[in-house]
């Protein structure tokens, strides 16, 4: 793996090939990952694996098209390679008027900011394998845990770096660590299975495995025994580890990509009141030691933090710069890149903002609804924006969680859905997605 200052100077040395081979413009993007995993199984270990990949891709422009490609092979004759075979395809490819670089103008200048991703800490195998079987051991200490499906820890690291035809130059290195248990609980056929997880920049930021085992094997012992559902209209309440989810429909709903292709249930609401007024969506790109940070975008871009959703109202569509010129407005620093291909819209880490309520407060005047903690299947139309998922968790029942409830859907449409929607104040910073519990009042229930 290159250092992110050698990564920068490879893909600048493979902008020049391009420029040499014909090339009107173009960019380079290296990406690079290096990781490490250790299994344990009934407090044997099971596995341990090294992964290490490096890719280098290039987009060239000739006479108003594009193409792209990519190799893992970073010797300079294989550069070369590279170079003129881009540049022969997009001589033969069709124009396009959208594609092209960003606007000069608009680029990321450094010094970039420093977001503190990359740890320098770098745990031995043996190291790694005292994390799995400590969350396994918790997990498997819960009575009523039967069996288990492992525990792991695994550290990784990652490069990332951008140079562009007109002038940007950047890359960063990032690193990540993590530790997971899943366990099975009861007995014969009635067997129910859960897992905990956790994935932090920074070994010492992770919490402790114990705890994160006891979480895995409490979940799965809940979970036993459940009961069915009768169908009906209720309130459904998402668990924090599901509710992402419904930013995720949102964050495809307003990719300009989407709304260029006139494929989006939020096409004509640019701007408009979608949530209830104590509803805030931020995305911030730029939170130190975020699992979703980065300086800048995959076209060169700053990032920066915004809200996608303020008091209730849309603020406007996620752009990278070939949606941007389509829609006539400008990019937004969403761009991301892999190793081939144009860009596509990535947002950074997205936060629901908590409410006022507790979680006890928010389902205290419920009678009788759900709380959903597993969603299964994907039926969830981006067009329509119907919605419709297999589901898991327990009942409410006059204000307070009762049993568990397998096996039945809950479904509505999102632009209802969102309009519902109330947060509590329970929010934690976990993920690149982090809600509170959500609750959401009217939505369909199929059980029995």
């Amino acid at each position: 793996m290159l250092t992110p200052t050698q990564a920068q100077e490879r893909c600048q040395a493979l902008i020049e090939r391009a420029r040499r081979a014909g090339a009107e413009a173009g960019d380079a993007v290296y990406l690079a990952s290096g990781a490490e995993s250790v299994s344990v199984r009934l407090g044997a270990l099971e596995d341990v694996e090294r992964s290490e990949s490096e890719h280098i891709g290039l987009r060239v422009f000739v006479g108003g098209a594009s193409a792209s490609i990519g190799s893992t092979d970073l010797a300079d004759a294989a550069l070369d390679e590279l170079a003129s075979r881009a540049v022969a395809m997009a001589r033969a490819a069709p124009a396009d008027r959208f594609a092209g670089l960003a606007d000069e103008q608009l680029l990321a200048r450094g010094p970039f900011p420093d977001l503190d991703l990359d740890d320098p800490a770098e745990p031995a195998p043996q190291e790694l394998r005292r994390l799995a079987e400590e969350a396994e051991d918790a997990a498997r200490a819960v009575q009523g845990v039967t069996n288990s499906e492992g525990g792991s820890a695994s550290t990784g690291r990652g490069v990332v770096a951008l140079a562009t035809s007109h002038g940007f130059s950047g890359a960063y290195a990032a690193s990540s660590h993590s530790v997971s248990a899943s366990v099975i609980a009861g007995e014969g056929g009635a067997l129910q299975r859960d897992y905990a997880w956790a994935s932090t920049r920074f070994a010492a930021d992770l919490p402790p495995p114990a705890q994160i085992g006891r979480e895995a094997g409490e979940r799965a012992v809940a979970r036993l025994n459940p009961g069915r559902v009768k169908s009906g209209a209720m309130p459904v309440v998402f668990d924090p580890r599901v509710g992402g989810s419904l930013v995720g429909h949102l964050l495809g709903a307003i990719s300009g990509s989407s709304i260029a292709r006139r494929s989006s249930f939020l096409l004509d609401y640019d701007g408009a009141q979608i949530f209830d007024s104590s509803v805030t969506i931020t995305d911030d790109p730029l939170r130190r030691r975020g699992l979703r940070s980065r300086p800048f975008d995959g076209e060169g871009l700053p990032t920066a933090p915004r809200k996608l959703v303020d008091a209730g109202r849309l603020t406007g569509w996620l752009m990278d710069s070939a949606a941007a010129r389509q829609l006539g407005a400008m990019p937004t620093g969403h761009a991301s890149r892999g190793g081939s291909g144009a860009p596509h819209v990535t947002a950074g880490n997205v936060v629901i903002e908590p409410g006022t309520l507790t979680r006890a407060q928010l389902i205290a005047d419920i009678a009788d609804g759900v709380y959903v903690t597993e969603l299964i299947g994907s039926g969830v139309n981006g067009v329509t924006g119907d919605y419709s998922r297999g589901a898991a968790g327990f009942r409410i029942v006059n204000g307070e969680i009762a049993g568990p409830i397998a096996e039945f859907t809950v479904a509505g449409n999102l632009l209802a859905m969102f309009a519902a929607m109330i947060p509590a104040s329970d929010l934690k910073i976990e993920r690149g997605i982090d809600v509170p519990t959500l609750r959401i009042d009217g939505m369909s229930v199929a059980g029995d």
